[in-house]
C-alpha cells in the first residue's frame, strides 16, 4: 500500500467524506419521491450524522468494552450503540422533517449497528 493511500486509508476525515457521501446519497435516493428540497435536506442531515456517528462510534465502543466484563462486554456495547444511533437518526431526522425517515434511516442504523458488533467482538475475543 503506498504512503498516501495509506494515510488517507487510517484517516479519520477519510472515514467521515466516505460516511458523508455514501449515507447522505442514500437519503437522497430513499427520498427520491418528494420534491425538492426535502430529498437534499435528507441527504445533508444524514451525511452529517453518519460522519459524526462514524468519528464517534468507534471511541464509544471501546470505552464500553472496558467497561463490561463477561458476556456483558460482547453483548452491550453493540446494542447501546445501535440504540443510540437509532435515537439521534430518527430524532434528528424528524426535526428536520425528513419525508422518509424509516427508509433512509434503514441503511445508516444497519450499517452502524454491523460495524458495532463486528468491531466489539474483535476487541471482546482480543
Amino acid at each position: 500500500m503506498s504512503g498516501t493511500f495509506a494515510r488517507l486509508a487510517k484517516s479519520s476525515a477519510t472515514h467521515m467524506a466516505v460516511a458523508f457521501l455514501a449515507m447522505g446519497s442514500w437519503a437522497v435516493f430513499a427520498n427520491r419521491a418528494h420534491p425538492l428540497p426535502g430529498p437534499l435536506l435528507a441527504g445533508l442531515v444524514q451525511g452529517t450524522l453518519s460522519a459524526f456517528i462514524t468519528l464517534f462510534l468507534k471511541r464509544f465502543i471501546e470505552n464500553l468494552v472496558t467497561r463490561f466484563a463477561g458476556v456483558s462486554g460482547l453483548v452491550l456495547p453493540p446494542l447501546f450503540a445501535g440504540l443510540t444511533s437509532l435515537t439521534l437518526l430518527y430524532s434528528i431526522h424528524s426535526l428536520a422533517g425528513t419525508p422518509e425517515i424509516l427508509a433512509t434511516i434503514a441503511v445508516p442504523l444497519t450499517v452502524a449497528t454491523f460495524y458495532a458488533t463486528l468491531y466489539t467482538y474483535t476487541l471482546w475475543s482480543a
